[in-house]
């Protein structure tokens, strides 16, 4: 694992490796950066975030995985007290799925709960990969 921490005050980028430990990881890191910028864990805010975390990297180990490249996880606090999320992984394709499992399945909500909990989200390409992005008030 690649262990890279920005020492900004106002912002937290970690590469995870790209399985299911990671994904999990990243919705902790989240708990733990949001508990520091005064957000504690049982908070609506802490909650809020750490699903939409816990979907995009979801999304990112399932879908965007490609062997032996890592996703990377970034929280920037924006000044007008927003909190953008930004997954990447080096997958390209950018086919987005609405609810494409069975009706009665485990998996295929990921992005119909990001929709219903960031009122602002979207999907950036990068040089390698793609970036998924969200944005929440701080204050929810």
């Amino acid at each position: 694992m690649n262990f890279r921490i920005s020492t900004h005050i106002d912002e937290l980028s970690q590469r995870l490796s790209s399985t299911p430990r990671g994904a999990r990881l990243a919705r902790h890191l989240t708990a733990h950066q949001l508990a520091a910028w005064g957000h504690p864990h049982d908070s609506d805010v802490s909650d809020t975030v750490q699903h939409v975390v816990a979907e995009l990297a979801a999304n990112a180990v399932t879908h965007g995985h490609v062997p032996g490249r890592d996703f990377e996880l970034r929280l920037l606090r924006l000044p007008e007290g927003i909190l953008r999320i930004e997954v990447s992984d080096t997958r390209g394709d950018r086919q987005l799925r609405f609810g494409a499992g069975e009706v009665d399945g485990e998996g295929g909500r990921g992005l119909v709960i990001v929709a219903l909990l960031a009122p602002v989200w979207g999907i950036t390409d990068r040089l390698v990969g793609k970036t998924v992005w969200a944005e929440l008030p701080l204050e929810i």
